[in-house]
C-alpha cells in the first residue's frame, strides 16, 4: 500500500510500543509464527515489472499480469519477450493497473481469458472486468463486461481477484475505494462498503458475460446492486476456492492491524468499517465494535498487519505434509503463511520467509507452489523441497 512516510514511521513506532496492542475480541489473533522447514525457493523467471497474478493454461504455459500494464506468457520456463497485445486502456497509478487474470473454465473450447484492471483517470477511476479470446500473442474481441457503477478519485483499493465457481459464474472482489481523506457522497469512501447501492467494498457474483447471476442474494431488493454476493470488505487481494469442500476463502487488508481471513458466504456482511479489529494508521480505533451477531466473524485476524495478498489451497504431492493446507502471501512481512485447517478452524500456522514482497501464491500443474514477487524486477519463484545431504 502506498502511504505517506510519516504514517509508515508511525506504524513502525506502534509495532514496537505497547500503545499498539492487538485489539481483543472473540477471533484468534495471529502475530509472529514459527518458520516452516524442508523447503527452498528457486527462480523460474525474472525481469517482471510488479507482477500481480499468474494463471496456467491447459497446455502448461502460464499467463502473468504486470501491474504496469502488460500481459506476459511463460512457456517451458522462459518468459516470452513479447507481451500479449490487445489490452484495453488501463490506469496505471498507485495500486491500480492490470490486476488478476483467469482463463474461462472451458478455455480449451472458447480461448477466453478474463482479467481485472483499473481504468479511468486519477480523479475518476474504477475497477473493471474484461475478457478476450487468446490467439497466439494477441487478445481478440476484447470487451469490458463489467465495471464499477461509480467512479472514485485516488489510486487505492481496487481489489481485485477472480474465482470461478462450478456453475461457471465468477466471484470478483472490489475494494472500498481508499483511505481517508478520500470521499464519496459527502463521507469517507470506505463507508460505501456497507452501502448495498454501490459496488465499493464488495464481492460480486457474475455470469460469464458480466451480467449479475440471477439468484444473487440481493438481486430482488430495491436500491441494491444485483451483482453483490457479499458486502463489508476493505480490500480483498487474495481469494480462492477449496477444491475439496467447495468453500470460498479470502484474505483482506486491514488498516493498522486487523487483516482478516474469511470464509465467503453469499448474503453475509463482513463488517468493514463498522465492525473491525483495525485501527487508523494514525492511532485511534476505527470502530468501537470488533464483533456483532449480524456480522460474519473472521476465521483469523493478523495484527500487526502482514498485508495479505494471493491465496491458494495446496493439493499437490511434492509436499505431502502440506496437502489440504491454505497458503497466504504477505507483502509487508515478505513471506508466505502456511495455515492448517480443521474445517473452518485454524489449528496451526507457519511462515515461509521469502525476503521479498509476495504478491501471488498459486499451485502449478506440476504440483509445486509458485510465488510472484512484487518489485520493479519481480520474479516467479518455485517452492521446492530442501536438498538433502
Amino acid at each position: 500500500m502506498n502511504r505517506p512516510a510519516h504514517l509508515l514511521a508511525l506504524e513502525l513506532l506502534c509495532a514496537v510500543t505497547a500503545g499498539c496492542e492487538a485489539r481483543t475480541g472473540p477471533v484468534p489473533i495471529s502475530g509472529d509464527v514459527p518458520e516452516a522447514t524442508g523447503w527452498r525457493t528457486e527462480v523460474v523467471v525474472g525481469g517482471l515489472s510488479h507482477p500481480w497474478s499468474i494463471a496456467w493454461l491447459p497446455d502448461g504455459s502460464a499467463l502473468v499480469t504486470e501491474r504496469s500494464g502488460r500481459l506476459r506468457v511463460i512457456r517451458d520456463g522462459r518468459l516470452d519477450p513479447t507481451p500479449i497485445s490487445g489490452l484495453p486502456p488501463l490506469l496505471v497509478a498507485g495500486q491500480g493497473g492490470l490486476l488478476d487474470v483467469a482463463p474461462h473454465p472451458r478455455f480449451t473450447e472458447n480461448r477466453l481469458v478474463y482479467f481485472t484492471f483499473a481504468t479511468g483517470t486519477g480523479s475518476a477511476n474504477r475497477t473493471a472486468l474484461a475478457r478476450g479470446r487468446l490467439e497466439g500473442q494477441a487478445l481478440h474481441d476484447v470487451e469490458v463486461i463489467f465495471q464499477n457503477a461509480d467512479a472514485k478519485s485516488g489510486a487505492q483499493h481496487f481489489g481485485s481477484r477472480i474465482v470461478w465457481l462450478p456453475d461457471e459464474t465468477l466471484l470478483m472482489s472490489v475494494g472500498d475505494g481508499g483511505n481517508p481523506p478520500t470521499r464519496f457522497g459527502g463521507e469517507n469512501i470506505r463507508n460505501q462498503a456497507q452501502n448495498p447501492g454501490t459496488h465499493f467494498g464488495k464481492v460480486l457474483r457474475l455470469k460469464d458475460d458480466g451480467s449479475p447471476a440471477p439468484d444473487n442474494p440481493f438481486a430482488d431488493q430495491g436500491g441494491t446492486r444485483p451483482e453483490i454476493w457479499t458486502l463489508g470488505h476493505r480490500n480483498i487481494q487474495g481469494m480462492t476456492r477449496d477444491p475439496v469442500s467447495g468453500r470460498v476463502w479470502a484474505n483482506e487488508h486491514g488498516s493498522r492491524g486487523g487483516d482478516e481471513l474469511n470464509v465467503i458466504e453469499g448474503g453475509r456482511n463482513y463488517g468493514w468499517p463498522v465492525v473491525t479489529y483495525s485501527s487508523e494508521y494514525w492511532g485511534p480505533r476505527i470502530s468501537d465494535e470488533a464483533s456483532r451477531p449480524d456480522i460474519a466473524e473472521p476465521v483469523l485476524v493478523w495484527t500487526p498487519s502482514k498485508a495479505p495478498s494471493g491465496l491458494t489451497f495446496y493439493q499437490g504431492d511434492r509436499f505431502p505434509e502440506w496437502k489440504g493446507d491454505l497458503f497466504s502471501g504477505a507483502l509487508k512481512f515478505q513471506q508466505v503463511r502456511r495455515i492448517r485447517l480443521d474445517g473452518t478452524r485454524v489449528v496451526g500456522e507457519e511462515k515461509l520467509s521469502i525476503g521479498k514482497r509476495v504478491r501471488d501464491v498459486r499451485q502449478g500443474p506440476d504440483g509445486y507452489l509458485y510465488l510472484l514477487t512484487d518489485e520493479d524486477d519481480g520474479a516467479l519463484l518455485r517452492i521446492v523441497p530442501a536438498a538433502t545431504l
